[in-house]
């Protein structure tokens, strides 16, 4: 659910506000931070009143937290002064564990309202329901809720080095990582596993490990994290999909994700498991 506000209420609400341009976040220019304050304090933001929704907290204790208001401006041009325009991915790195999990959240909640504004069973308008997070159909009264795609990321060891791969859209940055992808439909997550290691980098694995979850807002993806033993086979990297991949010893990491990610948490538990042999 995403709670739409009325003006007095909003008014009188000191809040965090994340306000959508395009792709990006507003940011103030001079310390690159989201605008916390009362709606009074963004005179901008008067004209999207109607645009304004409260991001529900996750659990209780959210609850006496500073709430989250979500804006969304749109495709449309943003010149005021002393602001710029932040891309998601560069707040989420460098901001807080807690700011992840709320720009994230706010950017699939537009994404999914952004996409969402025609039925996709007749194709008429939708409105956007009040009490849950979702949009309705009056013509054939079909209900459309926000898309979460799981997929899978494993981390790979033989009892001494790690796998990493870098993928073919980052070769510019030569990041390597964890091998991920999509769960296909019909398939269990540990079918996916297989499957995945084996078309990105033709080995096999055993010994699956649950590691934990991480929603991941590009655009909605839930990410399912895993470590698995190598079992056999040679690295060969799927052609327009993994540019490189090695075996890399703990003491010679190439560039690999921030530990706020989940594929940079998998690294350092798969490296500890690694020292513990």
């Amino acid at each position: 659910m995403m709670i739409k506000l009325h003006e007095e209420k909003m008014a009188t609400k000191r809040a965090i506000w994340v306000v959508f341009s395009r792709s990006k976040i507003l940011v103030r220019e001079q310390d690159k931070t989201v605008p916390i304050g009362l709606i009074s304090d963004f005179p901008f933001l008067a004209a999207y009143s109607d645009s304004i929704h409260q991001l529900p907290p996750l659990n209780e204790t959210a609850h006496k937290e500073m709430p989250v208001f979500v804006v969304d401006l749109g495709s449309q041009r943003f010149d005021e002064p002393g602001w710029e325009r932040a891309s998601l991915r560069q707040l989420l790195y460098s901001e807080p564990g807690a700011a992840f999990s709320i720009f994230g959240r706010a950017w699939q909640y537009v994404h999914f309202i952004r996409t969402h504004q025609f039925c996709g069973q007749c194709g008429a308008k939708t409105e956007l329901v009040s009490w849950e997070m979702a949009v309705h159909c009056h013509q054939c009264q079909h209900r459309s809720y926000p898309r979460v795609s799981p997929c899978i990321i494993v981390s790979i060891h033989n009892r001494k080095q790690i796998l990493l791969a870098r993928g073919v859209r980052h070769k510019e940055a030569n990041m390597y990582s964890t091998l991920a992808g999509f769960v296909e439909s019909g398939e269990d997550l540990e079918q996916a596993v297989h499957r995945e290691v084996f078309e990105e980098v033709g080995v096999k694995v055993k010994n699956l490990q649950y590691f934990g979850s991480q929603p991941w807002p590009f655009p909605h993806s839930l990410m399912i994290g895993f470590i698995a033993e190598y079992d056999s086979g040679d690295i060969k990297c799927q052609e327009n999909e993994i540019d490189d991949a090695q075996w890399f010893d703990a003491e010679c990491l190439p560039n690999i994700p921030p530990r706020l990610s989940i594929a940079g948490k998998l690294i350092e538990k798969t490296l500890s498991l690694i020292a513990d042999k």
